[in-house]
């Protein structure tokens, strides 16, 4: 191993320590700052911190759109979404079960599964998601935030405040969303740079790293919060971060980086692509009854994630 790869491996680590501890500044700035607005838990997970934890698959993927590393973007996203779900949720169930409320079950979840086929159809039709796929991704962004916005005017659950968020002053909150934001974004650059190095270096497909190692790098901020919700007893929080990062890295960030630059949709993401429509609709089974995810669904989940790592390994 040569001393440039050592070196990159150390950066590697190095951004998704940025990442990681950006996303987390910036989400409990976030978090706290609209907690004291008001704002319900369940739309506080789809909004604030689904968006907080998904600025990692963001910047990383519109850094590598812009740079030529197309295979990533699509990976990032797609091994994102396929992680956060059945890796993720699969934890986070496996440690304390779920509940999921009816809204979640009825309209989000579904909609996760609408975007998630309608990525794959403009991706896989023509090999790539033009300037035109991308203003129709923000379309449906646009009308997923008017739902949201409906929802929030409706909402009357006030999400409790964590004590140590209390007092804490606002211009330290703002503070901690700048700061956060900038570590995210440096993060991001140097991570995409060190990943594709690392990758052509040992041969591996940039597909590859962007379904396992980007995509498990930019998903941690999702891993921490939802573990941390859940035990914390807030699972609409921890339910609503996933199904929101899932719709956000879809519809705001492939839709952005599509309008930014034409991105590449090789046919090798075509068994991703069904893989990741897959695991939402596995997810809907596995709540659609008793509106909550318990531990037997989370093994299901991790079970799965499983077999498609080993797909991935022997692809």
């Amino acid at each position: 191993m040569t001393m440039n790869i050592v070196i990159q491996i150390l950066l590697l680590v190095v951004g998704f320590a940025m990442l990681t501890k950006g996303a987390d500044w910036f989400v409990d700035g976030t978090a706290s700052i609209a907690d004291r607005l008001g704002i319900p838990q369940l739309v506080i997970g789809l909004t604030i911190v689904a968006m907080g934890t998904s600025l990692p698959e963001a910047a990383v993927s519109i850094a590598a759109a812009t740079k030529g590393s197309a295979e990533i973007t699509i990976g990032n996203i797609v091994g994102s979404n396929i992680l956060n779900v059945l890796l993720i949720l699969g934890i986070t169930s496996v440690i304390r079960v779920i509940s999921v409320q009816k809204s979640t079950v009825c309209i989000e979840i579904p909609y996760t599964i609408g975007v998630t086929v309608l990525l794959a159809f403009l991706g896989l039709t023509d090999g790539y998601v033009s300037r035109l796929d991308g203003a129709i991704l923000w379309l449906f962004m646009i009308l997923y935030l008017f739902y949201l916005l409906c929802m929030a005017k409706k909402g009357s659950q006030q999400a409790a405040e964590d004590d140590s968020e209390k007092k804490k002053p606002i211009w330290l909150l703002i503070l901690m969303v700048l700061i956060g934001g900038g570590m995210i974004v440096l993060g991001s650059d140097v991570t995409v740079d060190a990943a594709t190095v690392i990758a052509r270096h040992f041969g591996m497909s940039e597909r590859f790293i962007g379904l396992t190692i980007v995509a498990f790098g930019t998903s941690l901020p999702e891993l921490v919060t939802s573990v941390t919700a859940a035990i914390k007893g807030k699972s609409d929080i921890a339910m609503g971060n996933i199904v929101g990062s899932n719709i956000f890295n879809i519809l705001f960030v492939v839709g952005t980086s599509a309008l930014i630059t034409p991105v590449v949709y090789s046919p090798k993401f075509f068994v991703d692509s069904i893989v990741a429509i897959a695991t939402v609709v596995l997810l809907l089974l596995c709540v659609f009854r008793k509106y909550m995810l318990g531990r037997l669904g989370g093994l299901i989940m991790l079970a799965c994630y499983g077999v498609y790592f080993v797909y991935l390994i022997n692809d």
